[in-house]
């Protein structure tokens, strides 16, 4: 499908796609390959299926490359954005998307080791990751499209809470950065897809629960990951949105209208 929409000007762009293993990421970089784009695939501890994305992307006469790193760690977000650099040739664009749940706990329930780890993952690695970009952003001018949720604006579903706050944290970070490297020719967005059938929800949600869901979207149906790749695409193209920055497209059924 990404093949027969042409955005001209993603053709040899380097771009890294943080948590690109599987769900939205993997739809994603394999995207931007199909687009002539060469793509650093990160991955955590989904080894396999980065490799089987990068033996797709190959097949496909794609240019891809994997790199492995913990995000949640100190130092590991750019330890990638730098290995990403080295192998592609250099960086023209950053996708932060690596993110994560890990439990549904009320708050209540929550211990301070939890709240590192589910604010390290989701909100410390994004800035860490820009932090690494920007100088390599800088050469020429590129892009950072962030990863949000519907979670940043709700506030999350049952045990979520903690979640949604870290996706608040990325969604201001990100107007916060389009002011900020827009003298450097860096434009900031960000995608937040609301339900969207990925192994998130298969590790977190219930069927009882996304049944649920579905039901508040109007367009009565759950998201799949390719939804949301034009929005992606988009903010990536000087070309379609060179003039746009510090905004957030919402990718969810129309089951939140801001």
């Amino acid at each position: 499908m990404w093949k027969l929409l042409k955005v001209p000007d993603l053709e040899g762009k380097a771009v890294l796609v943080t948590g690109a293993s599987t769900g939205i990421g993997a739809a994603v970089a394999h995207a931007f390959a199909a687009q002539g784009a060469k793509v650093a695939i990160h991955y955590n501890e989904s080894r396999g299926a980065a490799e089987a994305l990068l033996a797709l992307i190959q097949q496909e006469g794609g240019l891809a490359v994997t790199v492995q790193a913990d995000v949640s760690q100190e130092g590991m977000s750019e330890r990638a954005v730098d290995e990403a650099a080295r192998l592609l040739g250099g960086l023209d664009g950053l996708i932060n998307n690596a993110g994560g749940m890990l439990g549904r706990l009320p708050t209540t329930a929550m211990d301070d080791a939890h709240y590192a780890r589910v604010m390290d993952l989701n909100a410390r690695s994004v800035l860490a990751a820009t932090r690494a970009a920007v100088p390599h952003l800088q050469r020429q001018g590129g892009f950072i499209i962030n990863t949000t949720s519907i979670a940043a604006r709700n506030g999350g579903g049952n045990g979520a809470i903690l979640y949604a706050a870290a996706k608040g944290f990325v969604s201001t970070i990100t107007r916060g950065h389009a002011k900020e490297f827009a003298r450097d020719g860096i434009r900031v967005n960000a995608v937040a897809p609301g339900i969207i059938a990925t192994p998130f929800h298969d590790r977190y949600t219930d069927p009882e629960m996304l049944e649920a869901q579905r039901r508040t979207v109007p367009m009565d149906r759950v998201g799949v990951p390719e939804d949301c790749v034009g929005a992606y695409l988009f903010l990536a193209s000087s070309l379609l949105s060179g003039y746009i920055t510090g905004q957030i497209i919402e990718v969810n059924g129309g089951q939140l209208m801001p």
